[in-house]
């Protein structure tokens, strides 16, 4: 008989639970949370130590085997499983290879070694320097964005003096967010001399790509063997810098799929990242016949999980818990309910920072709403009376309301049920004491 294999999972709450409950030979694994889902992700400061010090205290007091450490969140998550995987000895990529993924300036310096053609112009400086102000690192228009972040927070897209200097101030006031927090993790890493001083307190600017369709390449890294199973497109919303939805499988031609792939191998390769899943972010530039790389995470993204759960009928956090406990992923699965899937996120863009949540519907509703429309999946991330400029899934551009996700088996399909659920779901919101929906 086979023991089961005790997996402890960094922020576990009960959505991604269920997915990880779904994926082939789920009896043989028990999952074990580790730290809090509100600490980890929904925290309003991150004191590293403080939760290295809880998760090492969970993982030294637990009375049996710890046979794998996983996790899907963004920042600090999976920069800290590689620093509790080393201490523990534990199966997973180095710190130094996935800060060489995250670390917005490190990585650009080593993408350019190897796809120097797919890397756009990028610049580091110091916000808080005296100069910065007067001094621009590229021409105008380009973004700007801390090195390190995520979810598009305190990320600017700059085209002239005025925007650059209110988003210094903005930077100014809130990257400490971050930096803070990653400081501590950069304490942990071998760093060589080039990067020592770029901390989390310092900036990129970066050559605007967001031109052409963009996509996502989910793939895995096992044994120096580097694999690529899934791409999933990203659509972004009328503004070009917020996401509306992510739609998979993508249908981007097959020539094109075939050289991200490759580019993909290459880089992954480079930084040395292995035992680990990854998805890179590229755009494909059609009048150029152009791929562009915009980032790499050395982790599966959560919100594919519903996707790929949809087609392949095997969520793909099954790659994230083979790798991690030394098993080459067999995936994808390829038996799947829908030939379509899509996760929409429904957007209020523009300045709304001074309304309010005046109604949603109850969970009770929400369950309704999904039985409607079956393959549908519903989370709100409103609450009746919350101030949308109290929102965390705000960006600087837009606040999102929520992830819906939905199959079919056709793409115009798709996007009908999505409006037809926001029908349903009848959101309303107020301003000065009038209402909108």
């Amino acid at each position: 008989m086979v023991d089961d294999k005790q997996i402890f999972v960094v922020g576990l709450e009960d959505f991604n639970k269920k997915l990880l409950e779904s994926v082939r030979e789920a009896d043989r694994y028990v999952f074990h949370g580790l730290l809090d889902h509100g600490e980890i992700v929904a925290a309003g400061s991150f004191d590293m130590e403080r939760l290295l010090d809880k998760a090492r205290r969970t993982l030294r007091n637990f009375s049996g085997s710890v046979d794998a450490i996983v996790g899907y969140w963004d920042f600090p998550t999976t920069l800290m499983m590689a620093i509790l995987r080393r201490e523990f000895g534990l199966r997973g990529p180095t710190l130094e290879s996935v800060l060489k993924c995250e670390h917005k300036y490190w990585a650009r310096l080593e993408q350019q070694k190897v796809v120097p053609d797919e890397v756009p112009d990028f610049a580091w400086f110091d916000p808080f320097d005296g100069e910065s102000g007067t001094h621009l690192p590229l021409a105008f228009p380009f973004w700007l964005k801390p090195v390190k972040s995520h979810s598009s927070k305190f990320g600017y897209r700059i085209e002239n003096r005025g925007q650059y200097q209110h988003a210094l101030e903005q930077i100014r006031n809130g990257i400490h967010y971050f930096a803070d927090p990653f400081n501590v993790i950069l304490g942990y890493a071998e760093l060589p001399d080039h990067i020592r001083s770029i901390d989390g307190s310092k900036c990129i600017a970066e050559e605007i790509i967001s031109r052409g369709r963009q996509c996502t390449l989910e793939g895995f890294s096992f044994q120096g063997d580097v694999v690529v199973y899934g791409i999933v497109d990203s659509i972004r919303g009328p503004n070009r810098s917020s996401f509306e939805r992510y739609e998979y499988p993508s249908s981007l031609p097959g020539p094109v799929k075939e050289r991200m792939c490759k580019s993909a191998q290459r880089v992954i390769t480079a930084v040395g990242l292995d035992d680990s899943p990854f998805n890179i972010e590229f755009f494909y530039d059609q009048a150029g016949d152009r791929i562009l790389l915009l980032e790499v995470n050395a982790r599966i993204s959560k919100s594919h999980s519903p996707l790929f759960d949809k087609v392949e009928g095997v969520p793909h956090k099954e790659v994230m818990i083979d790798v991690a406990l030394g098993q080459r992923p067999n995936y994808p699965a390829r038996q799947g309910q829908f030939r379509y899937a899509a996760k929409f996120m429904p957007r209020l863009y523009g300045d709304h920072e001074h309304e309010h949540v005046a109604s949603v519907p109850s969970e009770s509703r929400i369950r309704e709403i999904e039985a409607i429309f079956p393959g549908a999946e519903i989370q709100l991330h409103v609450q009746e009376g919350l101030k949308l400029a109290d929102s965390r899934h705000r960006d600087a551009y837009s606040t999102e309301l929520g992830s819906i996700f939905v199959g079919a088996d056709s793409r115009p399909t798709l996007t009908q049920m999505y409006r037809s659920i926001m029908d349903e779901l009848d959101l309303k919101f107020t301003s000065d004491h009038r209402e909108t929906a």
